[in-house]
Parts: structure tokens; sequence; C-alpha cells
């Protein structure tokens, strides 16, 4: 749930945002998805739509009167994206309507994140979705952080990691949480066993980039290298591990086994253009 927009790279525009990114990918892993945002009633907008049915993407997209959204990202020498986020358009409006509570109530997992609720009235959408969703054991509710340009305050983070059950967090993410709840001066693994207690996380996901990655459940961790490939750029290689990651846990993998194929998906994403390439078959097994 939250963010559809165009990623505005410099060889030309990509469809981006990491809610869009998710369900195409899990949808790649055979598991049924369903992306969930607003767009405008414009060709950028349409574009979109156009795109998702192609990919034969499930999406519940209302068309609202915002612009559609757009990110301007440029890639430094390393690969790494920066981005320029416009603000007050389509999917900050994301309405809360008959059948998006219909979709929630026969939701298994549901990613969302902190940048899709920086306005009030896709925070309030997200927030009554999760309200919806099936209470039980084998819910996966799974909060990926991600602090862009200051589109983040602690309430927003503390609420969201209060409703969540997996959450997913990078190293630099993890630090400037750790400042904002007041610890800062201990290791990073010690800070994530602190968010896994005192929210009763049932996994707490941690990506170092190069350094590879971690899996906190109570009591264990897993960690993996991350592999050394040629990086065209990073644009939604995050969001292709958590995809990867959840569609194991859904078809009952181990924590050890749904990590080592996130931490192959990811970086096969990394040596494509853009947030969503067709996967390998090696990858999805489908």
């Amino acid at each position: 749930m939250g963010e559809a927009l165009w990623d505005v790279l410099p060889e030309g525009k990509k469809i981006g945002g990491a809610p869009a990114n998710f369900a195409y990918h899990v949808s790649q892993f055979g598991i049924p998805s369903c992306v969930v945002s607003a767009v405008g009633d414009d060709t950028l907008g349409n574009e979109i739509l156009d795109n998702f049915a192609a990919k034969g993407l499930n999406r519940q997209i209302e068309k609202v009167p915002y612009p559609t959204g757009t990110v301007q990202v440029e890639i430094d020498q390393a690969g790494i994206p920066q981005y320029d986020i416009k603000e007050n358009v389509a999917w900050d409006n994301i309405p809360y309507t008959a059948s998006l509570e219909c979709l929630a109530r026969k939701t298994k997992a549901v990613c969302f994140g902190s940048l899709a609720q920086r306005n009030v009235v896709s925070r309030e959408t997200i927030n009554r979705f999760l309200d919806a969703m099936p209470h039980d054991n084998d819910s996966l509710v799974v909060f990926d952080v991600n602090l862009r340009q200051g589109f983040y305050n602690k309430e927003i983070l503390c609420n969201s990691m209060t409703r969540c059950n997996i959450l997913k967090i990078n190293d630099e993410e993890l630090v400037t949480v750790s400042r904002m709840f007041g610890y800062p001066g201990i290791d990073l693994q010690d800070k994530c066993w602190i968010l896994l207690g005192k929210y009763n996380l049932r996994m707490l996901i941690l990506t170092c980039g190069i350094n590879g990655s971690y899996v906190f459940t109570p009591g264990n961790v897993s960690f993996q290298p991350t592999p050394v490939v040629e990086v065209a750029d990073t644009v939604g290689a995050g969001d292709s591990f958590t995809a990867a990651f959840i569609a194991s846990i859904l078809k009952g993998k181990s924590v050890a086994e749904a990590h080592s194929l996130a931490v192959r998906t990811s970086a096969f994403v990394c040596t494509q253009q853009g947030a969503m390439p067709l996967l390998p078959k090696e990858l999805t097994g489908c």
C-alpha cells in the first residue's frame, strides 16, 4: 500500500514506488497480489494503469484530483539513487473505499512504508486497512521503513512499528531511528534486539548494503553476505528483497531459506535498470 509513481531516471522514466515494486515481485513468485494506491486523471496516471494491466498486476488504484506522483532520481557513481519526491500528489490522497475494506478482510500479508504516510489522507487509509485485516497469528504486517527527505516523524514511526509484526529497515535508517528513540550509543545488532523486543516483532530484517543483511527472530539471527554483482542501479532492490522474503514465508519456507532467496533476488535486480525487471525462473520457480 502507498505510492505509485514515475521514477524519472537519467535514461528516461520508469514506473516505481515501493508498493508497486513489492506487489509486482510477489506476483512473480506465483502469489496473488494487489497494489493499492492512487493516480491522477492524467496521462502519467493512465500510463501507470496501462502498464500494470500489461503486467497482469492486480490493482485497486483510485483516480483522484491530484497529479500523478513523480520522483526525480539521480544515480551517483556508486549506483546509489538520490531522490527528489514531488509533494501533494495523487498517492498522498488514497481514499478508503468499500472495495478497499473488502480487500483488507481477505488479505494475508500487507506491506506499507513511512513515506506514504506523510499526508494524513493516505495515513488514515493505511491505518483503517490494517484495522480491517484479519487479526490472527498467520497474518504478516510488514512495515518497510523508507526515510526520505524528512517525510517522517517519531509518531508515525512508533505507530507503524506498534502495528507491524515484521519490521524491515536498513543500517542508515536504523541509526536515524535509534537517535530519535534515544539509544544511539550501542551497536546495530543490539539496536535490532531492542526493537524486536520492544515492539513484540516476529521478525526484524536489517539490510546493510554491501555488508550483508540480517533477519532477527526471537532468540535467533540469520546472516547472509551480499553477492558481488555488476550494479546497474539499486532502485527497487530493497523492495524485491522484501517481496521474495515474504513470498517464501507465505509458501512455508524457513527464515533461512527465505533470507537466501531474498538476497539472490535483490542482487539480480541490482544488475538491471529500473525497479521492476522480469525475474528469471531460477529465482521464482514459476
